[in-house]
């Protein structure tokens, strides 16, 4: 090994406790995730056993309380744990952020009740969640939605199909928002429905250009019947619970991206400081130098701005913008490093030999999900220039 090989990144953490979780993170992931992740993404395998060890380990539910499970971790602990787990493979580091996202309903707005009943399994006890809101009609107009939950003697009874699902078909629950009032935000109701529900079905994984291990799909509700104690918040409250949650997953995704990110950086240097040309390594070429140290700065850059983001959500003050603008940037940030990282490799890195390319296919959808970047850049700007058409 050179001097010059990449080195685990260097974290300022808040306690003790949390430099030993990072530890443990980066030793499950080295061992259990990272040399298994180009075999089973190219055969479109999801790790489930991954999911249960990580349960078993404490790192399902990091950012909820300890006494329904969770990890009494704060954001900006846990998104860094989540930056380990993408950058060994991002099926995982997604996979993780999904399922907290899919649980921040019920963990934020549920009652007591409801979270001593629900939450422990949720978050210690091997389930793994998925987050219902997208429709094939409505992705980004997200309060358009159609599935509907008619209320049935003491429960409900949703109907209607929900699209881009992750981990749709597989979850263990589900957090769905659903229409049970007038057309638009204020008509939308969220609901927790077990996975094994009668009615609801998962369609056949969609075929991606990356994440292939991590199945997206439709989910069908064919006359699901919930009771009423599986409504989460007041009727009517769904779509703002649904916007505060994707506030908080936002996050979550800038955070896998500056994992896949850094993993891409790292296979570049990698690489560059091994291959020789023209006598040298082609590290010592300033062409590939200030690749490489453009990479590594926007990386910093991104890391930097989801942590002043979480540290915001941690101290109970206002973090939408800074979450878009984190969102916005990490993923491009993934896009545009991983790009580079297939051009320092040449012909290797457009080969599946070399994980690059499949890093740079992998952050693309970053771009998209949880609110397209064109979608951040209008919430950036409504917090900046306030709202359109004054």
């Amino acid at each position: 090994m050179s001097d010059r090989d990449p080195q685990p990144v260097e974290r300022q953490l808040p306690t003790e406790e949390a430099r030993d979780l990072l530890a443990l993170v980066r030793e499950i992931a080295q061992r259990e995730i990272a040399p298994r992740a180009a075999e089973e993404e190219d055969a479109g395998r999801f790790p489930r056993e991954i999911f249960t060890l990580l349960s078993e380990s404490g790192l399902l539910g990091l950012p909820y309380p300890s006494e329904h499970g969770g990890g009494d971790q704060p954001y900006e602990v846990y998104l860094q744990v989540l930056e380990e787990l993408a950058a060994a493979r991002l099926t995982v580091g997604l996979g993780v952020s999904v399922h907290t996202l899919a649980s921040y309903a019920l963990a934020t707005y549920g009652t007591k009740q409801q979270q001593v009943e629900h939450l422990p399994a949720m978050l210690g006890g091997g389930l793994l969640g998925a987050y219902c809101l997208s429709e094939p009609s409505s992705g980004s107009d997200a309060a358009s939605l159609r599935t509907k939950a008619v209320r049935e003697g003491d429960g409900w009874v949703i109907d209607g199909t929900k699209a881009w699902i992750t981990h749709g078909g597989i979850a263990d629950f589900y957090t769905v928002m659903a229409r049970t009032g007038e057309d638009g935000p204020r008509g939308i109701t969220a609901f927790l429905v077990p996975g094994d529900a009668p009615g609801l079905s998962g369609a056949a994984p969609e075929k991606k250009m990356g994440l292939k291990g991590s199945p997206t799909a439709q989910v069908h509700f064919d006359g699901v019947r919930v009771p009423d104690d599986r409504r989460i918040g007041e009727e009517g409250q769904g779509f703002s619970i649904a916007l505060a949650a994707l506030d908080s997953g936002r996050l979550g995704i800038a955070a896998c991206a500056i994992g896949l990110a850094q993993a891409a950086l790292d296979e570049a240097v990698r690489y560059a400081t091994q291959r020789r040309q023209f006598g040298r390594t082609i590290a010592d070429f300033q062409g590939l130098r200030f690749m490489i140290a453009d990479m590594a700065t926007q990386i910093e850059a991104g890391r930097a701005l989801y942590l002043a983001a979480a540290r915001l959500r941690d101290a109970g003050r206002p973090f939408a913008k800074q979450a878009a603008m984190a969102k916005l940037h990490c993923t491009d940030t993934a896009m545009k490093v991983t790009t580079d990282a297939v051009q320092i490799l040449g012909g290797y890195g457009y080969t599946a030999d070399f994980p690059a390319e499949r890093y740079m296919r992998e952050a693309k959808v970053l771009q998209i999900v949880e609110g397209t970047n064109q979608i951040q850049r209008m919430v950036i700007a409504r917090h900046v220039a306030g709202p359109e058409g004054r």
